[in-house]
Formats: C-alpha cells, structure tokens, sequence
C-alpha cells in the first residue's frame, strides 16, 4: 500500500474541476448553521466543541475528563456513563415526539410499518429482555443477520439497551462469510430471519445461517424473524430444538420493562468488519459515548436536520453508513427516517422516486454507484414523481464523479437541493469530511472541508505537508475506531504506522490552496504512468464525463515501455451500444480532459462491473481480468458472474 519515498510519490494533479455552487439564498437562511464562525470555534478549542455536542446528550454519570489521548489510544469523555438506546429512544418520550414516526419502513413486495418513538421504545425493551431471558448481558458479542427490517434496527438498539455489543453481517454475505465474523467475535447468540426479498427473489437466509454455524461453536441460541410465512414456506425454514427460537414467540412473552444500561464512554457498542488486504476481515470497534457523539452532531449539521424533515439513507444497516445514518445518528436526533428493504429497480427502475413521493421524502442520502446507474437507465424514471418536497441531497462510500454530481443536481434535486458530498470510513465511524450546506460553496467531485473539530492534511511519505499525496487525520476525534477486534498490533500497524500519532486512512487526495478536499481513490489503486502518478478518480470522472458512458473503472496493467498502461471498463447508458469507434472516441476524451499522458491504453464495455455488497468496484479483479491472470475470491461480489464475463470479454479481444 506504500508508495516510494520520493518527489514522485505525490499525486499529479491533473483534472480541474471549476463550477462553484454557493448555497441557495432560502436555504441559507433556514439553515442550522450559515456563517463561518463555527470553524473557527471548533479550531480555537475542539475539545470544548466536542463537549459541547456530548452535553445534548443524556448522561447518567457526567464525564471527568474529555480527551485522554496517547496515540493511538483515544479516551472521549472518560467516566462517564450513557446509554445508546436510552439517547435514541427515551429522551424523545417525555415530549411532542412521542407519537412522531421514528421508522418508517416499506418491504420490496410494498407491504408497510411504522413505529412511533413510543413503539420503538417498546419494541426494543421487549426484545432486550428476550436476550436477557436467553443470557445475553453486558460484553456478550450477539451477531445480526437480517434483511432491511424493522427488527434490524430493534435488535442493535436492543443489544445496545443492555450492554451486549452487536457485530451485524449484511444479509447478502454468503454463508462462509457469516461463520468467519461469528467465530472472530465468538457470538453467543444470532438474529437472522426465514428470508428477506431482493428483486423478487427470496434470500434463504435461515438456510445460509445453518451452514455457516456448522463451522461455529459459540452460538448458543439462534432468533428467527419471520419475514413472511410464504418465506419460510419457500425457504423451508426448519428450528433446531433448542436452539432456534421464533421472535415473535419470545417478545410476545417478554416485559416492555427494560431499563437501559448504564455504559461507560469507553466500552464498546458494536464491532463490524471491513474487508482487509489480507483477506481476513478486520473486526473495527466502536465504543459507546465518543461515537455516538459525533454521528449525533454530524447528523444534525451535515442534513441541516429540521423537525418536520423526512430522511431516508438508501445504505443498508449491514454497513457503517447504516449504523451511523439509519439508526443512531437520526434517531439520536429524533428524526423520521425511511427505510427500504428491496432494490432500487423493483418492480421497475422507478422504485426510490416513488418512495419518495409517497412519504414526501426531504432529505436524500445515497451512493455514487446509485446514482450511476439512475443515469444509466435514464431521466424518464425519475419524471415519473413528484420530488418537489426533497431539499438535501447527499452521497456517500466513494468519491463522486463531477458529471453524476451535475446530474444528481440537476435532475434530482431539481437545481434547488443543496448536496453534501461526505468523506468517511467505517473505521471513522461518522462523516470527517463534507460540506455544511448552508455555508459551503460546493464543487463537483470535492468533499470540500473538514468538518468542524476534524483536523485533516495531505501528507506526502515523509510526513511532510504537500498539496497532492495521502489524507491525513491529524487530530485525533469521537468517534474514531479503538481498535481491531482480537488484534491490536494490526490496528497499530495498518493505521499508525505510517506516521508518529497521524491516521492513515488509505486515501490519496488532493488539497487546493483554499482548502478544498478531492479524494481520489485508495493509495493502493494509484496508476504509475511513465512516472505519472494518476488517481483512479480522475480518468474515471473523464470518462463519466462522456455522453455515453453511466459509470467507468481503470486500473492499471503492466507495459514494457510505460511501466503501467491504464485499462478502462466502461458500462454505457442506456441505448447506447459498444464500437470500436466508440472506443476509440473514449480514449480520445480522457486524453482531451486530462492530457495524452492518463489516454486508455485498453476500453472494455462491460453491461456491469463486478462491485462488493456495498456497491465498492473492485479493482483488485479488474486488475487480474486486465492481466489475464487467474481472479481471486469473488464471494462478496453482488455478482460474480459479471467477473467471468468480463474476463471473457478481455480475453476475447486481447
């Protein structure tokens, strides 16, 4: 992942990206925060900005001390003590959001709930004693397993009330996968269900939780939530005496009596894996008071969040952006927030418009990849609703390119929307990098500034300041990782060890004179071109730039004269269809846009790239399918079939 310690180590700042976007007049002066001041207040005493936000919160034992730092070992608000669930669910009861939609939730096949603030709370309280019932308590690790479900969020808010740390597996990771994150977090007891739907089709996950737990030894019971009894009819759901248990049967029976635990700042919420270069997926931990903090103030100030708004995060709960912006963040804030269990193109490519017209939707927060492919089906779709009532729009999981920016503005926010191009990791835990729509002028492709108390620089090998190489965290901050589950010489070397007490994130970026931030992709994708050295982002946003092309991917392969040449994968929009001619052209606009040095040396139209769960592109196998070697592991891809005709599709015109 390092590159060498030379002046050719810094990135070469090629693209330029120029349209500004100031902050619509009525938006600004509605806004939470609209002037400057609130970065000079948190840069003047981040500790004292940081307590500020803590102090909105419930507290049953107030702290002692903020920070506590010795790198890279961060204590936020040492001794003292809250509860996650109690400050997302009992701090709303005893005013006007009681009886105020909480969740809001629409499954594939259109059947509906909603949950007040009074009905989560019960919910959670029920299941919460459940667990107790089964010998869950305090520091026992309970692994989630669910589609997007209601109980998804019952189960981690549950685990929260009393102290047992939940490790959430996205419902779409293959039955291998389970077991290792099970077995890795030594889980007690797993939440799954008979199924969940995913374009029509059924995922037999009660069927992929038995084979993983063949492997597994520490699951002592195991709750099933019947999605549908069709489900388990199809999926032939069987329970092992003794340890499967229905859900609705234990909450049925259970008190709504619970009363929260008291949680040391420090003790950990939750752990959930990210993918590792390893292979062996690294168990990120999160704790309770500092997390919570941050992604209670991000969510508050990034969505410019109002009482009357409507919020709905396109993520699944199985990945950060779930954990932070679904469930804690929003509902910390008591927030009304959507939640869609299917895919974006059931029964028609339609599906998220109509879901916002039908809850009058306010607030929009999804992925580039997303909005790639709402360019490539095409701007009918989206004309077919009413999206007048949406007024924020934001992305999230990968840099953005300039020209699905434009179009995300142009036809989804109607020209009108405000966007917020957020920066961040699972192992941040909340947004570090993004704009405060009623202050930033934002510009396509750039995350624009840290956010209030981060403290974020480019740095180049040597830890010198330069204006295009790795991102940097400099500070440390809430809701920061405190380790790797089981293994911390790995959290220590694979994020502090590049630089004395300074975060290594994995990023390269670049910084502009005013400030402004540009990711350009992991480190570790950087193309090295005839002594260039290229962001992936970059070439990509060229191509994306092109009036054919919905989504691009370039990884680098080796050449005889260059050292690397660059490879482009490219999906078109719809009617649009693959040419010589059109690759030639292709190549021809990268090398206008950004010069001769970044022009394809290889175009390859694909119908799709093969991307993770999360909707990641995988440029470790393009990279094999553009040597022609032999691909690696493909069971987090959406669809592995998509790796083999891509390989065939190079190889055949190799």
């Amino acid at each position: 992942m390092t590159l060498p310690p030379s002046p050719e180590a810094a990135l070469d700042d090629l693209l330029r990206e120029d349209r500004r976007f100031p902050p619509p007049t009525a938006f600004r002066d509605g806004a939470r925060v609209s002037d400057e001041a609130i970065y000079r207040e948190a840069e003047a005493d981040p500790e004292a900005f940081w307590a500020r936000w803590a102090g909105e919160l419930h507290w049953f034992t107030p702290w002692t001390e903020v920070l506590e730092w010795e790198a890279p070992r961060a204590r936020w608000f040492s001794g003292g003590e809250l509860n996650v669930a109690y400050n997302c669910l009992d701090r709303h009861l005893d005013g006007p959001r009681r009886n105020q939609a909480a969740l809001i939730w629409e499954g594939e096949p259109g059947d509906t709930r909603t949950y007040t603030y009074w009905d989560l709370h019960r919910e959670t309280s029920k299941f919460a004693n459940a667990l107790k019932g089964l010998g869950v308590g305090k520091g026992d690790r309970v692994a989630i397993y669910l589609p997007m479900v209601p109980e998804a969020a019952i189960a981690m808010l549950a685990c929260a009330r009393i102290g047992a740390i939940h490790s959430v597996v996205f419902g779409g990771f293959s039955p291998e996968s389970l077991a290792d994150r099970i077995n890795d977090a030594e889980a007690k007891v797993l939440i799954t269900a008979d199924g969940g739907y995913r374009r029509g089709n059924v995922v037999p996950l009660k069927r992929n939780a038995d084979q993983a737990l063949e492997r597994c030894s520490s699951i002592e019971h195991v709750v099933v939530v019947a999605r549908g009894w069709n489900i388990a009819r199809t999926t032939q759901t069987t329970l092992k005496p003794g340890r499967d248990l229905w859900y609705h049967d234990l909450v049925a029976e259970a008190s709504a009596d619970c009363p929260a635990e008291p949680m040391e700042s420090e003790e950990t919420l939750f752990i959930l894996y990210t993918s590792g270069t390893t292979g062996k997926p690294k168990g990120v931990v999160h704790s309770t008071g500092g997390y919570l903090t941050q992604v209670y103030a991000t969510t508050r100030l990034v969505f410019d969040l109002r009482d009357d708004d409507v919020y709905w995060c396109t993520a699944d709960v199985g990945w950060i952006t779930g954990h932070s912006y679904i469930v804690y963040g929003p509902l910390a804030n008591g927030a009304a927030v959507v939640m869609y269990e299917g895919a974006p193109d059931f029964p028609d490519r339609g599906r998220f418009w109509e879901i916002c017209e039908k809850y009058g939707v306010t607030i929009f927060y999804t992925a580039p990849t997303a909005i790639r492919a709402f360019m490539k089906w095409g701007e009918e779709w989206v004309g077919k609703s009413d999206l007048s009532r949406l007024r924020l729009l934001g992305t999230v999981g990968e840099p953005i390119n300039p020209e699905a920016w434009i179009w995300y503005h142009r036809v989804i926010g109607g020209e009108r929307c405000p966007i917020v191009d957020t920066w961040w990791q699972t192992e941040t835990g909340a947004i570090m990098i993004t704009p405060l729509p009623g202050v930033t002028e934002t510009r396509p492709g750039s995350a624009t500034r840290a956010f209030p108390g981060i403290s974020a620089t480019i740095l180049s090998e040597t830890g010198e300041e330069v204006p295009a190489g790795y991102l940097a965290i400099t500070r440390p901050w809430p809701s920061m990782l405190r380790t790797i589950w089981g293994d911390d010489t790995r959290f220590r070397e694979t994020y502090w060890s590049k630089w004395d007490g300074i975060y290594f994130p994995g990023d390269g970026a670049k910084r502009e004179e005013d400030g402004y931030f540009w990711v350009l992709g992991r480190v570790d994708d950087v193309l090295n071109v005839a002594g260039h050295r290229i962001g992936t982002m970059e070439v990509e946003s060229a191509l994306v730039d092109h009036p054919a092309v919905a989504e691009a991917a370039v990884v680098g392969k080796s050449h005889d004269v260059k050292g690397q040449a660059i490879a482009a994968f490219v999906t078109l929009k719809e009617g649009r269809q693959p040419s010589d001619e059109l690759a030639y052209t292709l190549k021809g606009h990268v090398a206008e846009k950004i010069g001769s040095i970044a022009r394809p040396e290889d175009i390859i139209f694909s119908a799709d790239l093969p991307k993770t769960r999360s909707g990641k592109i995988m440029r470790r196998l393009l990279r094999d399918i553009a040597e022609g070697k032999a691909l690696g592991d493909t069971t987090t891809l959406a669809d592995p079939d998509v790796v083999r005709r891509l390989k065939e599709r190079y190889e055949e015109g190799a």
